[in-house]
């Protein structure tokens, strides 16, 4: 498997714990994108965006547009996916205790 891939499945799982760990399990494009760089997963905005509209596809997010902004909004599925209680091909799996 290619860097960019592994990069890419890891970049999504992280965006679906970011979401679970917020009341009202909703960000902004920005603090998401904050929120990837701590955990070393560095990615320019229109990539992001891309992978937002990606989630939002499968189900796993909500987008909403304020603006220029994006507000992305866990749904139940994206939640399962988080914590591991279904798999998505294309997002890592947590390991137990994560």
């Amino acid at each position: 498997m290619a860097i960019t891939q592994i990069l890419r499945e890891h970049q999504r799982l992280v965006i679906l714990r970011l979401l679970s760990e917020v009341p009202g399990y909703d960000l902004n494009e920005s603090i998401i994108q904050d929120g990837l760089d701590r955990y070393g997963l560095d990615i320019s905005r229109d990539a992001l965006r891309a992978e937002l509209e990606w989630l939002c596809e499968l189900g796993l997010i909500i987008l909403e547009k304020l603006g220029s902004t994006y507000i992305a909004t866990l749904t139940g599925r994206g939640e399962d996916v988080a914590s591991g209680r279904a798999k998505v091909s294309g997002i890592k799996k947590p390991r137990p205790g994560e």
